[in-house]
């Protein structure tokens, strides 16, 4: 923020009593040098050079001052037009980002996508305002439901209009899968990629990003690889399949009632914090193999309708399987529970023929 500038007459006085200050100070100094008061000619030519060495001094002072004076003009100028170019720039993201939003409520899907990529090309020009317009597409994706047109769709169309009218069903179809597909092109972390051998994510990775698609219906996920700082699944309906294959959630993780229609895939994913899955239904099993548990781990009350694989899975903290249904039923092959440092180990509520066995470095396998 500018500060206000100083009045005028206030750096007047002051740099007139720093010149006359500096005049009299070097006069007194070169003045009390003199071994006496002399009345011939050469005393007067020394106190002259006195005199002009003093003023001379003075005339120093006073050009430092208007040096100083000049460059905090032209600093000010700088800042003023720094201000003013961050502040258009400001307007403009404004606008852009207003005009982004109001096409994403057209009734034509066109309009629709030219929105999102408007908002998608913003967000990658502008890093302080991704995770706003990331939260936009996730609230698109969370009001919208999908239109009954894919096979692995809903029956029931979603509330946009043009999908409950019967109009316009796949181009709204389309809209949701480019909205689902810029998350995860720019959420997507290649140094995850074991193929690419990548030591940086890419100029289109969007890092420290929150998702929040509770009570979203997506179709054919593909979250492989992805890194977010924050997960929000709760009560999703993955249509399709559902990948989250080596994906890194740093934060919180909540599948909780979440339904999965096809088996879902977690295979060596890294849940940095809570990962809960309570009352989620796998419809045709799940793939946990490789996965870390870096935290709490519940799958209270879930159903595994299909086979539920924890092979080769690290559990952490607090794991909790109390009122799972097993249909065909669950392994734990060379899965471990590490005790925190900070904590007992608490595992609880292993589906039964389970139990923990002492490994003798601090972990545990489970065997049957």
């Amino acid at each position: 923020m500018l500060r206000e500038p100083r009045p005028a007459v206030w750096w007047i006085v002051s740099a007139a009593v720093a010149v006359a200050g500096t005049v009299g100070v070097v006069a007194w100094w070169l003045l009390s040098g003199l071994p006496a008061p002399r009345a011939d000619a050469a005393g007067a030519t020394a106190r002259s050079e006195i005199i002009r060495t003093a003023l001379a001094a003075g005339a120093g002072v006073g050009a430092a001052i208007t040096l100083m004076l000049a460059f905090r003009r032209q600093r000010h100028h700088e800042l003023v037009e720094h201000v003013a170019a961050h502040d258009a720039t400001e307007r403009r993201v404004t606008e852009l980002y207003t005009k982004a939003a109001e096409q994403l409520g057209h009734d034509k899907a066109a309009v629709r996508l030219a929105g999102l990529y408007a908002l998608e090309r913003l967000a990658q020009d502008n890093p302080g305002h991704r995770q706003t317009i990331v939260n936009v597409i996730c609230a698109y994706l969370r009001m919208w439901g999908p239109p009954p047109s894919q096979e692995s769709a809903p029956a029931t169309p979603g509330p946009h209009p043009a999908a409950q009218n019967g109009v316009d069903q796949e181009g709204e179809l389309q809209v949701r899968l480019t909205a689902q597909q810029i998350l995860i092109d720019h959420l997507r972390d290649d140094r995850r990629n074991p193929h690419l051998r990548v030591t940086s994510p890419g100029e289109q990775f969007w890092d420290g990003m929150r998702i929040d698609l509770t009570g979203a219906t997506l179709i054919d996920l593909d979250f492989t690889y992805c890194r977010t700082a924050e997960a929000l699944f709760r009560r999703v309906t993955f249509t399709g399949q559902a990948r989250f294959d080596w994906a890194v959630l740093t934060g919180d993780a909540w599948f909780d009632g979440t339904t999965f229609t096809e088996e879902a895939k977690f295979l060596s994913v890294n849940f940095g914090r809570d990962a809960r899955f309570d009352g989620t239904t796998f419809t045709k099993g799940a793939e946990f193999v490789g996965a870390t548990f870096s935290r709490d781990a519940w799958f209270s009350g879930a159903t595994f309708a299909g086979a539920a694989r924890f092979n080769g899975a690290t559990f952490t903290r607090d794991t909790r399987f109390d009122g799972t249904t097993l249909d065909q039923g669950i392994s734990f092959d060379r899965a471990t529970v590490r005790e925190a440092p900070d904590m007992k180990v608490t595992v609880s509520d292993w589906p039964a023929g389970w139990h923990l066995q002492p490994n003798g470095n601090g972990t545990w396998r489970l065997v049957r």
